[in-house]
């Protein structure tokens, strides 16, 4: 569903993913692609490189765009065709989070994929709050102050039917759920971490094993929630150290031993609060 000779950058997470997605989806598929880097390789004008219809919306509307075309494609009599929505972690974690935040209210039916390369790469690597903790970007020089912001338990409060992280490096796993996805009624929500090579300073071929690594540190555990309330783990990582997915990335070639060991803590919390979540399903 993709052509080549788009406008990717080398080792690209996101162009990755996007085959992925539309792979599992099919030619029966709108897209709605926002400013990101998204924008940049599927229709840097005249031209485009999806194989499927695609409308270019403003940054803060991935979302209502998205239902809006699925709306209207249920009053033609036409529910075969799926719409899918790419923003990028700039346009999904900030400043296209509150009209997100209105549709998943309302449970518009329409598929929002979050692109996550974890800052606003499109215009020079500054930080968003999809950004983790300790990384360099251009804004944040010393490391981000803050930590990454939540984005699936702000989606789960909005009790929609189905949200789910994926990665590239798990291709199998991410087109289930995008499947799975279509064939649900309502809003659905994928969280796909696809890293930068750029903007992760890192070098070209290490793309995928970085995806991999997040998965296996647990940094970026792939799970499913259902309803806002039912959690499942999709896939058992190793519980590797973080050592050496923070050592490929020369964003956190500043870190210190001690920065690195309390990220360590953090996800060793973040892992044990989501497995106490699915237990909890399953009681």
């Amino acid at each position: 569903m993709m052509r080549s000779g788009h406008m990717a950058c080398p080792g690209c997470g996101v162009v990755i993913a996007m085959r992925l997605v539309l792979r599992a989806l099919g030619k029966k598929t709108v897209a709605v692609i926002i400013p990101s880097c998204s924008s940049i390789i599927a229709s840097t004008y005249p031209n485009t490189s999806l194989k499927v219809p695609a409308f270019h919306g403003t940054f803060e509307s991935a979302a209502p765009t998205a239902a809006g075309i699925s709306y209207v494609l249920k009053l033609q009599g036409k529910d075969d065709i799926s719409v899918v929505a790419f923003a990028g972690d700039g346009g999904t974690f900030d400043i296209g989070l509150q009209a997100l935040s209105g549709t998943v209210d309302r449970n518009e039916h329409y598929i929002y994929v979050c692109l996550d390369n974890e800052a606003y790469m499109n215009t020079g690597i500054q930080a968003s709050s999809a950004t983790p903790e300790c990384a360099w970007t251009i804004t944040t020089p010393s490391g981000r102050p803050f930590r990454k912001k939540n984005i699936m338990e702000i989606m789960a409060a909005h009790r929609i039917p189905y949200a789910a992280t994926a990665s590239i490096g798990y291709p199998q796993d991410l087109m289930d759920k995008v499947k799975k996805a279509r064939n649900i009624q309502g809003t659905k929500f994928l969280h796909i971490l696809t890293p930068c090579a750029t903007g992760w300073r890192m070098a070209e071929g290490l793309t995928v094993k970085a995806a991999m690594l997040s998965v296996e540190t647990r940094l970026f555990p792939l799970y499913e929630v259902f309803d806002g309330r039912r959690y499942a783990i999709t896939y058992e990582p190793q519980g590797f150290p973080i050592d050496e997915y923070l050592q490929m990335q020369g964003r956190y070639g500043h870190l210190t031993q001690d920065q690195i060991a309390n990220m360590q803590t953090q996800i060793e919390v973040e892992w044990e609060n989501l497995r106490n979540k699915v237990k909890d399903c399953q009681c």
